[in-house]
């Protein structure tokens, strides 16, 4: 089990990821998410504290009855501001979200989100605790037991899901409220609600393009190299910014994989199942291109001077004063540039530069998901669901964090998609894995070393370090990659197209 745990255990996620709060990709190997951004582990009681209920069921409390034939609570019966009104319970949360615990968060901080919750249901109240090495430490506390009510699904084996965690319901239930539940489904059960969800771009500084010559965005690796060497030419900015030195933000590089590949089939079929799935297309896509384009930024000087002393706070108010062109983050980072100086307007996201057959798509998948714990009482289980409901329905936190609607719902989707629409990008989310092998690419990850979706920092981090001494050429790099790919494969008894 411990192998299993740990198979996409993330350095970081979001990473990414993830994110400091840590994060990974969007949509990790067996369903960690893209890393946001933090500031400090700190924990807050935003709610004023209250005693815990007792061992009473589920149905006892609220007005109306939200369970599964078999007694446990479901999301889809939940009707909030009538279930549960009458609770009185203290949940505590485990969150990644490390800078919404600041009264001076630039957006809507935890503190705001709990108070608006409270109006309704003024008998729940929530602990948050902030974890900043998130992705791993979350892990070690799930495993020990000691975490609370809710967190924020780390990257824990599927197979292991109902020892852990409440299932929401079933697949179809849950789906026809919730987009991106592939993630955290398993044997028909879902276990995990997305936070948010993020599509994959570069944010960029609009005001630095424009100084820099740059009329139209590229499409291509070899334009948006050349793009930076405009802007190396033509600005005193950064053209590209690594955020080498915070390490989760390096996850956020295997999150651009699917939109690559041009296709939602690629993470269970192309890189599970492929051959030297790194190689070069030679067409300027897939994973070996995405890749590269990190390697000849810092090989060809269009990064910072020295990748070790890089800041991830600071960078924030760095790309918001044009002193940075270019990071490479999902989409959730939009709204932490822009609200880090006074020039918001400036903050730009645009598709990653890369096109299959002509044809631009963009990797769009959950961040974190919250979890709810199996083994706590009813009444907290219920609590915890009408928490999650609320959050995914009534709190606007993906629109205002810059991410793309959960609830089926909702269809509001921040402007700042807007150069997306302008290119005709096509979003695409990870098809599930096969049955039988919802493990399979933890185990993969675990085997290879690599940790794609799964906080794989190291490997990201070897790409700008060999790219900054010489020390080995990017085609070696990939060659290593699908030699422990094929020996993972291998070693799991993987059929190969």
């Amino acid at each position: 089990m411990k192998k299993r745990l740990m198979a996409a255990t993330m350095a970081v996620v979001m990473a990414a990821s993830l994110v400091g709060c840590s994060g990974s990709s969007n949509s990790a190997a067996s369903g960690s998410a893209s890393g946001t951004g933090s500031s400090a582990g700190t924990q807050s009681s935003a709610a004023s504290s209250s005693s815990a209920s007792g061992n009473a069921s589920a149905s006892s409390s609220g007005s109306a009855e939200a369970s599964t034939g078999d007694g446990t609570i479901a999301y889809k019966d939940i009707k909030l501001g009538e279930t549960g009104t009458d609770l009185n319970v203290e949940l505590k949360m485990l969150s990644h979200r490390t800078d919404m615990l600041a009264s001076d968060y630039a957006g809507t901080n935890w503190d705001t989100y709990l108070e608006e919750f409270n109006k309704t249901y003024p008998g729940i109240k929530i602990d948050i605790e902030g974890i900043t090495n998130y992705a791993d430490d979350a892990l070690t506390r799930l495993q020990g037991g000691d975490w609370g009510d809710i967190m924020m699904i780390p990257a824990v084996s599927k197979a292991e899901l109902p020892t852990y965690f409440l299932s929401y319901g079933t697949k179809d239930d849950v789906a026809s409220e919730v987009n991106y539940i592939n993630n955290w489904e398993y044997k028909g059960q879902v276990y995990g609600i997305p936070t948010t969800a993020n599509a994959q771009g570069i944010v960029y500084n609009k005001a630095v393009f424009e100084k820099a010559g740059i009329t139209e965005l590229p499409t291509n690796p070899d334009d948006f190299i050349a793009d930076l060497k405009k802007i190396k030419d033509n600005t005193d900015a950064i053209p590209l910014y690594t955020n080498y030195a915070a390490g989760w933000t390096l996850g956020a590089w295997d999150a651009y994989l699917t939109g690559a590949n041009g296709s939602s089939a690629w993470v269970n079929d192309g890189l599970i199942h492929g051959t030297n799935p790194f190689s070069d297309p030679g067409d300027g896509s897939g994973a070996y291109n995405v890749y590269k384009i990190l390697y000849e930024a810092v090989k060809d000087g269009l990064t910072e001077d020295d990748y070790t002393t890089t800041d991830w706070e600071g960078s924030k108010g760095m790309i918001n004063r044009g002193e940075i062109a270019t990071m490479v983050l999902g989409s959730w980072a939009v709204p932490q540039m822009q609200g880090a100086g006074d020039n918001a307007d400036d903050i730009g996201y645009m598709p990653f530069p890369v096109s299959v057959g002509g044809k631009m798509y963009a990797s769009a998948g959950p961040d974190y998901n919250f979890g709810i714990n199996a083994n706590i009482d009813a009444d907290k289980q219920e609590a915890a669901m009408i928490f999650v409901k609320w959050f995914t329905e009534q709190s606007g936190f993906s629109y205002n964090e810059g991410g793309l609607p959960i609830a089926t719902s909702d269809n509001k989707v921040p402007e700042l998609y807007s150069q997306f629409d302008a290119l005709n990008v096509t979003y695409l989310t990870d098809d599930p894995a096969p049955e039988g092998e919802e493990d399979l690419m933890n185990e993969l990850n675990s085997d290879s070393e690599l940790a794609i979706n799964a906080g794989g920092n190291d490997k990201v981090a070897k790409i700008i370090e060999c790219a900054s001494d010489g020390s080995e050429s990017f085609d070696d790099i990939m060659n290593d990659w699908n030699t422990k790919w094929s020996d993972a494969q291998s070693t799991e008894g993987v059929t190969t197209n």
